[in-house]
């Protein structure tokens, strides 16, 4: 979200590059329930201000677009459902994202998700989880 004359602008597709979901796809049910005040800040969206800002998503209807920042790809689209049962589509595009694991997306996107649901989202200290999270995986951190 971009504060301009402290007017709060609210993303939206035409407000970064983007491209759409791959054919090589998957489709999970992601079970979360989410308060108005979350689903509020989702609503906002975010389009990027630094370079550290890996996401830019928005909202159209019920439906969640998270692309990564710097090269458009639509990696996870969330279709938000009212029995909290979500239906998640997720890039398997090798080319685009690497995860093939369900299992690690869900674990992912939980997270991504408390982050993008606080006010004020912190894009700094995402970038930062995602580091680490990323290092321990390759077993450069124990």
């Amino acid at each position: 979200m971009i504060e301009d004359s402290n007017v709060a602008k609210i993303a939206s597709r035409d407000d970064w590059k983007t491209e759409p979901m791959p054919e090589q796809h998957d489709v999970f049910v992601l079970k979360r329930s989410l308060s108005d005040e979350e689903m509020n800040a989702l609503r906002c969206g975010n389009i990027p201000q630094a370079m550290e800002d890996k996401w830019f998503w928005y909202m159209e209807g019920s439906t969640l677009y998270a692309h990564r920042s710097w090269t458009g790809y639509c990696i996870y689209r969330i279709d938000f459902k009212d029995d909290n049962d979500h239906i998640v589509t997720v890039n398997r595009d090798p080319e685009q994202y690497k995860c093939t694991s369900i299992e690690e997306d869900i674990d992912s996107l939980n997270s991504l998700l408390d982050f993008w649901t606080k006010r004020p989202y912190d894009h700094y200290n995402e970038w930062l989880s995602e580091t680490y999270d990323m290092l321990k995986k390759t077993d450069k951190i124990k």
